[in-house]
């Protein structure tokens, strides 16, 4: 028996046709089925990391999981010398700082993007996304510093007592901007997070934008729809899957930031009231904080279950914007 081996016309030197093998099917098929072994290996690595991480924190947050149970994550009080922990304190700092820093973050990197994409002149769009890109390069540990020595004073005797004068003046809302100017709390540090995600967000968004169809949008100038419009009606809708992806790497930024919270929230493990000029903490800055000094036990264990929090919170977070996505998608018959 002989292997049989296919063969493909090509020309010859001398202008005739002549029948060469063709040595590279086998080849292509081996390197087809190698690379996606391959693919299919490292997509299997990092689930495989994930659930490692999953059961790593598991394993050592169980002493803590079995003292406390449930109520750690509605008790307020941490106490290390009495070795009483409770989660709420960091929990609650997390949430509001993270929810504080998208409802800033959102709409100045959808402002930003929009001017990139359609309203910037050509020979600026290059220079100024690219220096709103270098935003995203720079350490966290030098926005903690720029938040703590330059914005907080300037947060503390400007923004504060103006947003105390008038929001402070609402029923009901009002108690969230109650209390002295500090510079430093939930407010600051939710300010700060803004900052540094919105790079991140604008340039997903700058980029999905550029992915919508020029004929689509000149259709729709071309019927009389301003900037805005073409901008709210056709590019969202067209590019929604990959502007909420934006969004949802962003919070996810903001959810796991450590240095620059833990300069300027106040690491304080009271809940003194609900106004966000007061100090705070969050899981990120607790674990910064304490967990190079946490005694071998309880203490170690807490924290441990505070990291299991902080990847639950951002899985649960992931698993949400699918499900709105494929809402959306329902919805439009996608």
């Amino acid at each position: 028996m002989h292997e049989r081996v296919s063969t493909v016309a090509l020309p010859s030197s001398d202008g005739d046709g002549g029948e060469v093998p063709d040595e590279r099917a086998p080849r292509g098929r081996f390197a087809a089925r190698l690379f996606g072994g391959m693919a299919r290996g490292f997509a299997l690595l990092a689930l495989c990391l994930l659930g490692g991480i999953l059961v790593s924190l598991t394993i050592a947050s169980w002493p803590s999981i079995q003292a406390f149970g449930a109520g750690f994550l509605f008790s307020a009080e941490w106490n290390p010398p009495a070795e009483k922990f409770g989660a709420l304190v960091p929990i609650y700092g997390t949430l509001v700082t993270s929810f504080i820093a998208l409802v800033l973050a959102v709409p100045v990197s959808l402002g930003i993007a929009l001017f990139l994409t359609e309203l910037a002149p050509v020979w600026l769009r290059r220079p100024l996304g690219t220096a709103i890109e270098l935003l995203a390069a720079i350490p966290s540990i030098v926005y903690g510093m720029w938040g703590l020595l330059v914005f907080a004073p300037i947060f503390a005797e400007y923004v504060q007592p103006a947003l105390a004068a008038t929001l402070g003046k609402v029923p009901l809302a009002g108690a969230l901007f109650d209390g002295p100017p500090l510079g430093i709390g939930l407010l600051s540090a939710g300010v700060i997070l803004a900052v540094m995600i919105v790079p991140y967000i604008a340039a997903v968004m700058r980029d999905v934008f550029e992915l919508a169809p020029a004929m689509l949008k000149e259709s729709a100038y071309g019927l009389g729809c301003t900037t805005w419009e073409v901008m709210w009606s056709v590019v969202l809708p067209y590019t929604r899957n990959g502007v909420i992806g934006g969004i949802m790497l962003g919070l996810g930024r903001a959810l796991g930031e450590t240095m620059a919270v833990t300069f300027v929230i106040g690491n304080t493990n009271f809940l003194q009231s609900a106004s966000l000029f007061m100090p705070g903490n969050s899981i990120t800055s607790a674990l910064a904080n304490e967990f190079a000094e946490a005694d071998p036990g309880l203490h170690t264990a807490a924290l441990m279950e505070l990291g299991l929090i902080l990847f639950l919170i951002t899985l649960i977070v992931l698993v949400l914007s699918r499900l709105l996505l494929a809402q959306l998608n329902r919805a439009t018959g996608a």
